[in-house]
């Protein structure tokens, strides 16, 4: 195309085709020096070089600061909801633990001191028993040719001691008494039986009333002695 030629195009409107871009000269073995910058980009070095405004996402939500501020919070529920907080505890739950601390508190303060009485209780009885045996040591009246049997209830059941017939009846009068030891019931004097009473009731086996009936003591009367071979 001639000069005359291209003056005359230029001069009818056409415009001359854009001279190509020069490729950036790169270094043995390196990147390029530079990167042209086209229309619309911003200058090198700045923030978001190369990307649309918003982070480069689609529709402008970014992770900038108005970005983040538009999301829901973290945990949130979907649809921007975020997840209601738990609810405190009423004063009434409150209370109402506390009640049922102190309760259980109270009952295990109770068991405790149950069982110390009952600790109690055993050693005050182990110490009149051993004042009981001390007492009556050498004491007893028991005849090891008795052939009377004298029964008589004690701790629920039926209970029996062999005794002469003058021993019978000076028991029967009140004269004397039985004391019960380790299983054993011993033959005792009214006297000593007051002193084993009052050191430990319970030790007591037997203690006729001589004013007593027949119906109040019928094992008192030698008709009604239970024979020996009968199981109780």
């Amino acid at each position: 195309m001639t000069d005359s030629l291209r003056d005359q195009l230029l001069g009818l409107g056409f415009k001359p085709a854009p001279k190509p871009e020069r490729t950036p000269d790169r270094k043995p073995g390196g990147k390029p020096q530079g990167r042209p910058q086209h229309a619309g980009q911003r200058p090198a070095g700045g923030k978001g070089e190369g990307r649309p405004h918003g982070g480069g996402k689609p529709g402008g939500q970014g992770r900038g600061p108005q970005s983040q501020q538009a999301r829901p919070n973290e945990g949130g529920k979907p649809g921007g909801q975020s997840r209601p907080n738990r609810p405190a505890r009423s004063r009434e739950d409150i209370d109402l633990a506390k009640a049922y601390a102190i309760r259980a508190q109270r009952e295990k303060d109770e068991r405790i001191e149950a069982e110390r009485l009952k600790q109690e209780e055993a050693r005050l009885r182990r110490e009149a028993r051993a004042k009981v045996d001390a007492l009556i040591e050498g004491k007893t009246l028991n005849d090891p040719a008795a052939e009377v049997v004298r029964h008589f209830p004690y701790g629920g059941k039926i209970k029996r001691i062999h005794v002469t017939a003058e021993q019978l009846t000076a028991l029967n009068a009140g004269e004397l008494g039985i004391v019960q030891q380790a299983g054993r019931y011993l033959l005792v004097t009214a006297a000593l039986l007051d002193e084993v009473e009052a050191l430990f009731a319970p030790a007591v086996a037997l203690r006729v009333d001589p004013n007593a009936t027949v119906e109040e003591d019928p094992y008192a009367d030698p008709q009604y002695q239970v024979p020996d071979d009968l199981i109780w």
